[in-house]
């Protein structure tokens, strides 16, 4: 496993460390002893998998808040992804800042998210699977957002979205964050977590 530190502080592009063969490859997708030597995050109580059949599928901007704000490793096991991370950390100098990175499915390549940070990501391909590792478990009562589409934010998005969930059309813009999270401190339904 490899670590490629991104432009938001705590951010990682995650490299996978392959063995070829004539049979094929063979490689870590992650390390606990790699990530505790980076000081990060190694304790993973829950993980999901994320599957996106067309192309320009749009999840996003999802977080959790505290005290349930969870550290994510997101890996990309098949397809294309643009993969967004907008930093909303309180005092963040960085705050309201965005970056981009594509990954790629057939490299098995990833991001390390730190709590606080809202990811999103586009579907570059169709068929696209995700594999999440949490460092917190769901909290429905903790799910938050900010819209992807947001003009303050000017997320730049490769292609036309085709498929975004309701709940992702109406997740608040970033100068109406607080007063959203006040008003909005109710559970939603189970189903809701599969748009993570």
């Amino acid at each position: 496993m490899k670590l490629e530190a991104l432009a938001l502080d705590g951010a990682y592009r995650i490299g996978w460390s392959a063995n070829h063969d004539h049979r094929g490859a063979f490689g870590r997708l992650s390390c606990a002893d790699t990530l505790a030597q980076a000081g990060l995050e190694n304790l993973w109580p829950q993980t999901n998998l994320s599957r996106s059949s067309e192309r320009g599928t749009l999840r996003g901007m999802h977080y959790q808040t505290a005290p349930c704000a969870e550290i994510k490793l997101l890996t990309c096991l098949a397809g294309r992804i643009h993969d967004v991370l907008v930093d909303l950390r309180p005092g963040s100098p960085q705050f309201g800042q965005w970056i981009a990175l594509e990954l790629d499915g057939a490299a098995a390549e990833g991001v390390y998210i730190p709590a606080g940070i809202a990811h999103g990501f586009q579907t570059l391909t169709p068929d696209v699977m995700l594999h999440y590792s949490h460092s917190h478990p769901y909290s429905p009562a903790h799910q938050a957002g900010v819209a992807f589409d947001d003009p303050d934010l000017a997320i730049t998005w490769p292609l036309v979205p085709v498929a975004v969930s309701a709940r992702d059309r109406t997740l608040p813009r970033l100068r109406d964050l607080a007063e959203f999270h006040e008003n909005n401190r109710v559970p939603v339904g189970a189903d809701e977590e599969m748009s993570r």
